[in-house]
Parts: C-alpha cells; structure tokens; sequence
C-alpha cells in the first residue's frame, strides 16, 4: 500500500486540543485522521451532522422555556414525543 501526505491548516490551540484528547484515547493525530478518512470511505457520508443552520430552536412556551426542542419542519415529529409516535 502506498502511502501518501496530506497537510491540512487549522488553530494551533484547535490541535493542541485535539491532541490532547485524542492522547487520553489511546490515539495520535494521524491516527485519528485516518480513522475519520475510513469512515468516511466505509458509510459514504461524515458520521456527524453537518448543517448551515442549526435545526432545532429553543421553545418559550410559558414555564416550558428550553425544556421542548421545536424543529425547524414542522413535518419532523418532535424528539421530546417520538416514543410516543411511534
């Protein structure tokens, strides 16, 4: 197998970060990039949400502030009731 270099660019204080619990993990930072790579290859997508806008809003429903999650498309079945939905 061939072994290429990819360099990226991020804030020294976002690696160091990273290094950090990654080092607590048993891991180091090419390991863990090339895990992410892997993933990637093996379920054709990132394994974490990627969105240009949040998609839930905090709901001010009288004494119910931040306790209901309100989805953006009101087609989506609230997470709070899912179980009960189903």
């Amino acid at each position: 197998m061939s072994v290429t270099n990819i360099n990226i660019r991020t804030e020294s204080e976002v690696k160091a970060q990273a290094q950090d619990v990654l080092s607590r993990l048993g891991l180091d930072l090419t390991t863990a990039v090339n895990l992410f790579l892997r993933q990637v290859i093996c379920k054709q997508s990132v394994s974490f949400d990627i969105s240009a806008a949040p998609f839930r809003k905090k709901a001010k429903l009288g004494g119910w502030e931040g306790e209901i999650n309100v989805p953006d498309n009101f087609c989506t079945p609230l997470a709070d009731f899912k179980e009960y939905m189903e």
